[in-house]
């Protein structure tokens, strides 16, 4: 019997982000089956910063675009974030670690075959468009992530 681990991926903060994809890297190198569901703060996580667009949009779903972090290493941290100023005191300590950031694990997932979705309403009220986001992204709803759990060994919510 094959393993499989469904993680929601709900929050957009980077210290959290990297949690999830750490566990996912680790899964898939382990032989376990990996899908990942992408909602709300979330979706910045697989967001491309090469193709956001204000094409299309409302003018508060321009806005919101402007102001919502652009990608996986724009997302600020859960706690102690102070303006920026964390972040940049975990990113060096990342690097003095020889550590991977944010961006490498998430490469990483996509390398080894961790499945993407996020969720369709989420997308919309987010204002963004699957054509912002990831390639690998699979556009589906609550009742594909439903289903997927079900299936999995393993549901956590991050």
């Amino acid at each position: 019997m094959s393993k499989k681990i469904n993680l929601v991926m709900f929050s957009g903060d980077y210290d959290k982000a990297m949690a999830a994809l750490i566990i996912a890297n680790a899964a898939r190198e382990m032989d376990i089956e990996v899908s990942m569901f992408f909602a709300f703060w979330g979706l910045f996580l697989v967001r491309d910063p090469e193709k956001m667009t204000l094409e299309d949009k409302t003018n508060y779903e321009k806005m919101f675009c402007m102001m919502t972090p652009k990608g996986a290493e724009d997302l600020p941290l859960s706690k102690m974030n102070f303006a920026g100023f964390g972040k940049e005191m975990l990113l060096e300590m990342i690097e003095d670690n020889k550590a991977p950031r944010l961006i490498d694990f998430l490469n990483g997932a996509r390398k080894k075959g961790v499945k993407f979705s996020c969720c369709k309403l989420s997308l919309e009220i987010m204002g963004l468009k699957e054509s912002e986001l990831i390639p690998e992204m699979e556009v589906s709803d609550a009742k594909h992530y439903i289903n997927d759990a079900i299936e999995s060994n393993m549901q956590l919510f991050i």
